[in-house]
């Protein structure tokens, strides 16, 4: 009966297997040949000492930066609400989940666009303000949802012994609230990051062809102007950023594993 249940797993899962290889492993693979490729054939770290460049480093650092405080600020700006939105009515909740969720079912790039005008009225078009605000525009919601599903799941009987022990609310927040939601933060966190690092449009749109991140210069060597398409290099930092974001990911899981259901302190 176990052999039986096994063989129709295997089976269940070939279709799987098949997509993550066909998709998903087969692409990477061709990533990693072109990135060691130079122009003509033949194996070449050309491309990968070119990452050294002044305008690489400083692309690759605008970029992590940039990720690094929209997911700040997103941060910031979901966990309360996420808090006010696990405090509500079922009935409430619903209502307010959609309303958040209702720009998401705008396409991407309209909802980037959208902001153009308010960036120009603000001051801020062109400027890494608005590429950041661009940023925690679009991808706040990612933050606040995971957060949310944590906050709503906790035992409220935690929060009533808290009180009854003699924590004020800020005091229950800190040492009960938000160990427990940890892994939702983590999960919010990488949610965030990984998108906006690896961001190209937004930038485009909103920085007014001003500020260059590393999904700017991997279309340009792809879809750019017949001077700057390089297929190769453009392999290369597609590796390199696939290579961080793996690094980033590898970091929160293992952060989330350690802290994993929270510790009440």
């Amino acid at each position: 009966m176990n052999k039986k249940r096994s063989f129709l797993q295997s089976i269940s899962a070939a279709p799987h297997m098949v997509w993550a290889v066909l998709f998903i492993v087969t692409p990477m693979l061709f990533v990693l040949y072109y990135a060691f490729t130079k122009e003509g054939g033949g194996f070449s770290f050309e491309n990968f000492t070119n990452l050294f460049q002044a305008i690489y480093v400083s692309t690759f650092v605008r970029s992590l930066c940039y990720a690094l405080i929209a997911t700040v600020i997103c941060l910031l700006l979901a966990y309360p609400l996420a808090y006010i939105l696990a405090k509500l009515g079922e009935g409430r909740q619903s209502l307010m989940i959609t309303l958040l969720m209702l720009p998401m079912w705008i396409n991407f790039i309209i909802r980037t666009n959208s902001l153009i005008s308010i960036v120009h009225i603000l001051g801020f078009f062109g400027t890494p303000v608005s590429v950041i605000l661009g940023m925690v525009y679009n991808y706040l919601p990612y933050m606040i949802l995971p957060i949310y599903t944590v906050l709503s799941k906790i035992d409220r009987r935690y929060l009533e012994a808290s009180m009854d022990l003699g924590c004020t609310p800020l005091q229950t927040i800190l040492k009960v609230v938000l160990p427990l939601s940890i892994s939702g933060v983590i999960s919010g966190i990488t949610m965030v990051f990984v998108p906006s690092v690896s961001t190209f449009y937004i930038s485009t749109a909103l920085g007014g062809n001003k500020t260059t991140l590393i999904g700017d210069m991997i279309e340009s060597r792809f879809l750019g102007s017949s001077g700057a398409i390089n297929y190769y290099m453009g392999a290369m930092l597609s590796l390199i950023l696939m290579i961080l974001i793996f690094i980033s990911m590898w970091v929160m899981n293992r952060f989330s594993d350690e802290k994993d259901g929270g510790v009440i302190v």
